[in-house]
């Protein structure tokens, strides 16, 4: 068996080096990939992994969840962050997970990767996957966005807004919930249009069947793109299309807890239920 790790920037070395310890201990064969690290480095090191173990917080667990989908290779997320809503465990309780994931008392839970292209005249320019969302909003040359929004070669409106969110399930309890967005199961495969700040009141989320592709023209901009909230903003010109739909493969995340688990994380995670007046 192969482990591939990969920590967060506020992970130390003390952490790592007793996290590769527990793997010697268990004759686990255990290698660290940079979270920058380049792509064929990225396909060497991950070959014949088994399982990537992400030390940090939901931006940690984002990026191991890019290179993990694509390979069909299973993430364990071990919170060392603040909010830590997509990692499974905390950082004190690793080698509890860790033993219980070698001794095969989990449950895999499949997520559905959001591909994402923007396209040029009919040249794609840019083609990336991620777990949570795609934002394209307004750049800092223009005020507000005129977007046109496609589903499966249907024209649905235009729309003038800061911009507008694509995400999947998983990305719903994320930046399109700040947006107002509605919450999904992280397991549906259904994907959410957000608009952002709207200029008109009637424009509302829409939430997609599964298997649907989301179109944004840009008609009025530039605006930028983000995937998964990674890095600086791709510009996107008048005229250009940002494609989105669902990656052909879903990720597969490690669980220890039960699937009903999903309410109580939000209610301890996100203080969803809870009264802004505490009870007396």
């Amino acid at each position: 068996m192969k482990v591939c790790l990969i920590r967060g920037s506020g992970v130390e070395q003390h952490e790592v080096d007793s996290v590769f310890r527990a793997m010697r201990a268990r004759q686990v064969d255990a290698v660290e990939l940079k979270r920058d690290a380049k792509a064929e480095m990225v396909a060497e090191l991950l070959k014949e992994t088994d399982l990537i173990l992400t030390l940090g917080g939901d931006g940690t667990f984002l990026a191991g969840a890019r290179v993990a989908a694509p390979r069909d290779i299973a993430v364990l997320g071990v919170n060392h962050g603040h909010l830590g809503f997509l990692t499974e465990i905390e950082a004190d309780e690793m080698d509890v997970g860790l033993g219980r994931f070698f001794d095969g008392s989990y449950r895999i839970e499949e997520r559905t990767m959001l591909e994402v292209t923007q396209s040029r005249k009919g040249r794609t320019l840019i083609q990336e996957i991620g777990l949570n969302e795609v934002v394209v909003d307004h750049s800092g040359e223009t005020n507000i966005l005129r977007l046109e929004i496609d589903v499966g070669g249907q024209r649905v409106g235009v729309i003038d807004a800061d911009g507008a969110i694509v995400a999947t399930a998983s990305g719903s309890t994320a930046y399109a919930l700040a947006s107002g967005g509605p919450i999904l199961e992280p397991t549906l495969e259904d994907l959410v249009l957000v608009p952002m700040s709207p200029f008109a009141l009637t424009v509302r989320p829409i939430v997609f069947a599964p298997g649907q592709e989301i179109s944004l023209t840009v008609v009025r901009g530039p605006g930028e793109m983000r995937v998964d909230g990674q890095g600086r903003g791709q510009v996107v010109a008048i005229g250009d299309v940002v494609s989105c739909r669902s990656h052909a493969k879903r990720l597969k995340v490690i669980r220890l807890s039960p699937p009903e688990s999903f309410y109580q994380r939000l209610a301890d995670k996100l203080g969803w239920g809870r009264p802004l007046v505490p009870k007396k």
